[in-house]
C-alpha cells in the first residue's frame, strides 16, 4: 500500500470498536460510524464481558479457545480495570454431576473443595463442596471498556461520528469495515440473530471477586461482578429474533439462580434488564469477509469480547497486505 489508508468503520459495538482501534494502531486514518448515538448501542451493551477462553471450551468449537487466549492480555493494554481473578465454575448439590461433566469437556482448570472456595469467594463459604477454578481468565465491564476503546481511537488521530445526518460518505474512502450485525443480512444472508437477555442487580450484602458461573442441566447462569456492589447475572441463548422485553420465564431463572448462588441476593435492587440479539452464522463462528473494498467483521455470537481482537487483526491485515482474506 502506497499511501495511508483512509478507513470508514461502521458500528461502535465491541467488533466494531476493536477494529477501529486496530486499525488505527496500524496507521490508517480511521472514521468510526454509528448512528445509534453512542458507542455500544447493540448487543455489546448487554455484554457479561467475560474473558473465558477455557471455560468457553465447554460448549464452542477448539477453534474459539485457540483463538482467544490472548484476548484477556489485549483488553488489558488498551482499557483500565480488566479484572485478571479467574473464574469459578459451581452448581448446587442436586446438579453436582454438571461439575465433572464441565471439567470433561474443558482444560486449564484446578478441581476445587468448599474450603478452597471459600478462600476464593469468602461469602460463599459452606454453600458449596466442589467447584472447577480456571486462573488464567478474567473479566471487564463492557461499557468502561469500549468508552475507553473510543477515547483510546481519538487519541490515535480517529474521528467518530455518532449522527446519522452526519453520516459520512462511502466513496470518501478506501476501505468500509462494517461491524453493523444483523442490518447487513443482505449481503451476508446467513446470518441470524440469537436472543440474549440480562439483569443488572445491585446488592451491598454480596461481595464477589470474579465471576461465578452456575451450572444446571437446562439453563446454566453467570454473574459477573462489577463495581458499586452491581452485578450482572445472564446467559440465556435463545433461538429467537424478537427483540422485545424480557420473558417473565427467564427472570424467574436468572434472579432464582442468583438467590441458590447466595441468599443475599433476594434483597437484591433490580437496576436495569435488557435483551440484545446477537449476530450469529450458522457454525456460531465469527467471520471476516472481504468484498472489493468492503470489509465485514460479523457474527461474533456470545464470543464478543473474546474474539473481537483476533478479527480485528484478521481484518487489519486484509487491509493491510498480509492476508487476501475470504472471498465474500
Amino acid at each position: 500500500m502506497t499511501h495511508t489508508p483512509r478507513i470508514l468503520v461502521k458500528g461502535a459495538g465491541v467488533a466494531g470498536m476493536t477494529a477501529a482501534v486496530t486499525l488505527a494502531e496500524r496507521g490508517g486514518v480511521v472514521t468510526l460510524y454509528e448512528p445509534g448515538g453512542r458507542v455500544g448501542a447493540g448487543a455489546s451493551w448487554m455484554a457479561g464481558g467475560m474473558l473465558a477462553p477455557w471455560c468457553e471450551a465447554e460448549s464452542a468449537p477448539p477453534e474459539v479457545t485457540a483463538q482467544s487466549v490472548d484476548s484477556v492480555d489485549w483488553w488489558e493494554a488498551h482499557v483500565p480495570n480488566v479484572v485478571r481473578a479467574g473464574s469459578l465454575v459451581l452448581a448446587p448439590p442436586r446438579d453436582s454431576g454438571e461439575i465433572a461433566r464441565f471439567g470433561r469437556r474443558t482444560t486449564h482448570f484446578e478441581t476445587v473443595d468448599g474450603a478452597e472456595i471459600a478462600r476464593l469467594e469468602p461469602d460463599l463459604a459452606g454453600r458449596f463442596h466442589k467447584g472447577l477454578f480456571f486462573a488464567d481468565e478474567g473479566h471487564v465491564d463492557p461499557r468502561k471498556a469500549l468508552v475507553a476503546l473510543l477515547a483510546r481511537l481519538e487519541s490515535l488521530g480517529g474521528k467518530a461520528v455518532f449522527s446519522a445526518v452526519d453520516a459520512p460518505d462511502d466513496a470518501a474512502f478506501d476501505w468500509i469495515v462494517d461491524c453493523t450485525g444483523l442490518n447487513v443480512r443482505q449481503e451476508l444472508p446467513t446470518l441470524r440473530g440469537v436472543r440474549g437477555e440480562m439483569l443488572l442487580l445491585r446488592c451491598p450484602d454480596v461481595v464477589l471477586h470474579r465471576p461465578v458461573r452456575m451450572l444446571h442441566p437446562r439453563i446454566p447462569i453467570y454473574i459477573v461482578p462489577r463495581a458499586d456492589h452491581v452485578f450482572m447475572v445472564g446467559a440465556t441463548m435463545i433461538e429467537s429474533e424478537n427483540a422485545g422485553g424480557m420473558t417473565v420465564r427467564s427472570m424467574t431463572e436468572l434472579l432464582n439462580a442468583a438467590w441458590v448462588l447466595h441468599p443475599g441476593f433476594a434483597e437484591a435492587e433490580i437496576l436495569e434488564m435488557g435483551t440484545g440479539l446477537r449476530p450469529s452464522y450458522p457454525d456460531n463462528m465469527p467471520r471476516v469477509v472481504r468484498e472489493g473494498n468492503h470489509v465485514f467483521v460479523n457474527g461474533m455470537y456470545r464470543h464478543g469480547f473474546l474474539l473481537s481482537p483476533a478479527r480485528a487483526r484478521e481484518a487489519a491485515d486484509m487491509i493491510f497486505g498480509n492476508s487476501v482474506g475470504n472471498a465474500g
